[in-house]
């Protein structure tokens, strides 16, 4: 092979391409005011992330004008978190029309409605705050404190349920339980109060995986066999399988990720995928993992409709949710 030439290397360096298509990059100028919704409109012209969250809020915005039935998924901590007054917002205001969340998306809302989680710091000592019987969440701290006020709240409950199932033979779902619980609380800061009042269903694919799960242990133990309590989950998979089937088209909007995000695209799969879809976690889909899967895996599914509007954003959730729901849900 002859050797190259600075010539060569010149035509190498400065070859001709041809126009790239797309929209400007373009960000914000801080010469000029600035506001909330002015920032946000410049996202979707800023590359990486930032254009990904812009996409999102359009979709989000979409899903609205189309009038689709949209469902809202979140892990727990999206509750132990700050981005639990925007759910609650969501739902009072009848702005989503279902809900999936984990066990701790569930008692955390109870919780919160009797005393608060306080900031703290990721690197605090796991085992002197467990001398001091508190329990961390990332930089947040739940005393157990909370957790025995949750049982007197709850235990009454489940002995309400146990006797209504003696005496009627039916056995409750755990959204059915879930509701209950909002209408027992009777508190307008609660997600779960204004999802009882505006009758949005909240589903728990994993009702037992946090202290809901320890009560139920606790409460059945001492009980006779034909006397216990028992939870019908295939009900509630009934139930969220007929929603998708039902609604004329579907959105999903995922908050984190495990088997809130599978449980969702799973339900959709019955219809042949949802019509649009706004994934926003951290998690990676190199590991082969369902949590970490883009929306075109899904597709391969039919979870999500072979030609869905969709996008994952790639962040940390309590700062891009309150920034979509600005640009989406709330903008005036």
């Amino acid at each position: 092979m002859p050797k190259k030439t600075v010539k060569d290397a010149y035509k190498s360096i400065f070859k001709k391409s041809a126009e790239a298509k797309g929209p400007a990059v373009k960000g914000l100028d801080f010469n000029q005011k600035v506001d909330l919704q002015t920032l946000i409109s410049t996202y979707s012209t800023s590359g990486f992330q930032a254009t990904h969250l812009g996409k999102a809020i359009e979709l989000v915005k979409k899903m609205r004008q189309d009038k689709v039935t949209i469902f809202l998924g979140f892990t727990s901590n999206q509750v132990s978190s700050g981005n639990r007054e925007i759910i609650r917002y969501l739902v009072q205001h009848k702005m989503v029309d279902c809900l999936v969340t984990t066990a701790g998306g569930i008692e955390e809302d109870c919780i919160k409605t009797h005393a608060p989680f306080m900031v703290a710091d990721f690197r605090l000592d796991g085992a002197q705050l467990r001398k001091k019987g508190i329990n961390r969440i990332g930089n947040l701290l739940a005393p157990n404190e909370r957790y025995i006020w949750f049982e007197e709240f709850f235990q009454p409950l489940l002995k309400e349920l146990v006797e209504h199932q003696l005496k009627t033979h039916h056995y409750f779902s755990p959204s059915e339980v879930i509701d209950r619980m909002g209408k027992q609380l009777d508190n307008e800061e609660s997600i779960l109060y204004w999802a009882h009042k505006n009758q949005v269903p909240v589903f728990c694919p994993a009702f037992m995986d946090g202290a809901i799960g320890d009560n139920c242990y606790f409460f059945n133990y001492n009980r006779k066999p034909g006397h216990k309590l028992v939870l019908d989950q295939i009900m509630d998979h009934h139930r969220l399988i007929e929603m998708t089937l039902d609604a004329k088209e579907t959105g999903i909007l995922i908050l984190g990720s495990g088997l809130v995000k599978h449980t969702l695209c799973n339900a959709n799969m019955y219809r042949e995928g949802a019509k649009y879809a706004v994934y926003m976690n951290t998690s990676s889909e190199y590991d082969g993992s369902d949590s970490g899967a883009e929306p075109e895996e899904a597709k391969s599914w039919g979870k999500i409709a072979a030609d869905a509007n969709t996008v994952k954003v790639v962040g940390d959730t309590t700062i891009l949710f309150p920034l979509l729901v600005a640009g989406s849900f709330a903008k005036k």
